[in-house]
């Protein structure tokens, strides 16, 4: 696809957000199954039904553009959830591994945060208000997440840094 427009490029990066949170779909059960601590484990189990909804969200969004809501591989995405899952192979404690999957998961924030952060921009630049709402939507919802896990970070490293200090 040739990208001659901002039109263009938003369409192809609605395309590669489909697909992200399409990934995260798949991840996050995997990551409910592998927390320890109860408080990540229910903050992975509600951010899949909010993941869910992003989909349906980035779905609607296509609309706007004239263009069928298809997906592109999103390579970012990918590239972040092998980290991830390289780094839960990892011989760790229960509490190590659960600051991990935190660091991972907030590294797919992060990104999920900037993404649909350029996609607000522009779809206001493009007039396409149905789009941007539903993405402020998307990336509201995205920045509690990664504040929650934040939270639970604090309780999480503590636990892991005291594993540290007991196994000197």
């Amino acid at each position: 696809m040739a990208m001659e427009s901002l039109a263009d490029a938003f369409y192809d990066e609605l395309r590669d957000v489909l697909s992200a949170e399409r990934q995260l779909t798949k991840a996050l059960p995997k990551m409910v199954k592998k927390a320890t601590s109860p408080k990540l484990r229910d903050a992975f189990q509600s951010h899949l039904a909010e993941t869910e909804t992003h989909v349906e969200r980035v779905e609607q969004a296509f609309e706007e553009t004239g263009k069928a809501a298809r997906a592109k591989t999103c390579e970012a995405m990918k590239g972040l959830l092998k980290e991830a899952e390289e780094l839960l192979a990892e011989d760790a404690t229960d509490e190590v591994k659960d600051a991990v999957m935190i660091a991972a998961a907030q590294k797919v924030e992060h990104y999920e945060i900037a993404t649909y952060g350029t996609l607000c921009c522009w779809a206001e630049a493009l007039g396409y208000e149905k789009a941007l709402k539903l993405l402020k939507q998307n990336i509201a919802q995205e920045e509690a997440a990664d504040k929650k896990l934040t939270q639970i970070s604090k309780a999480v490293n503590a636990a892991a840094a005291e594993d540290a200090v007991a196994a000197k």
